[in-house]
């Protein structure tokens, strides 16, 4: 069964960066896809980010492009979110998913969400 572990929360000020990470297990091969999805106070659950591992190919919520990286190390099965030009409005609970699908792509699993879903780590940004 997939396993995700995340870390690399933390409090930051407006502007600043933070670099999150997910270390994945169980795992049978690189076909799947990882990333993340964050939940503010009030607000549901959305996706900010994905990659495939296959590929390289990735999707980004709108409001994170352009100051949001996704990565991954395959050997490691771990993935990284690196935030920068943080604002308060990024302030939630983060996410690390997964799903195995052959079908969906990530911009899909972005709307659609994943099957596989670790325990969070809070971001908090002050403005």
């Amino acid at each position: 069964e997939v396993q995700l572990q995340a870390s690399g929360g933390g409090s930051v000020q407006a502007g600043g960066s933070l670099r999150l990470s997910c270390a994945g297990t169980g795992f049978t091969s690189d076909d799947y896809k990882i990333g993340w999805f964050r939940q503010a106070p009030g607000r549901e659950r959305e996706g900010v980010s994905c990659i495939s591992a296959r590929d390289k190919s990735t999707a980004y919520e709108d409001s994170v492009k352009g100051r949001f990286t996704i990565s991954n190390d395959n050997a490691n099965n771990t993935v990284y979110l690196l935030m920068h030009s943080l604002k308060p409005e990024d302030t939630a609970v983060y996410y690390c998913t997964a799903d195995l699908t052959r079908i969906l792509d990530c911009t899909d699993l972005l709307i659609h969400g994943m099957d596989y879903t670790g325990k969070g780590t809070l971001v908090t940004v002050s403005s």
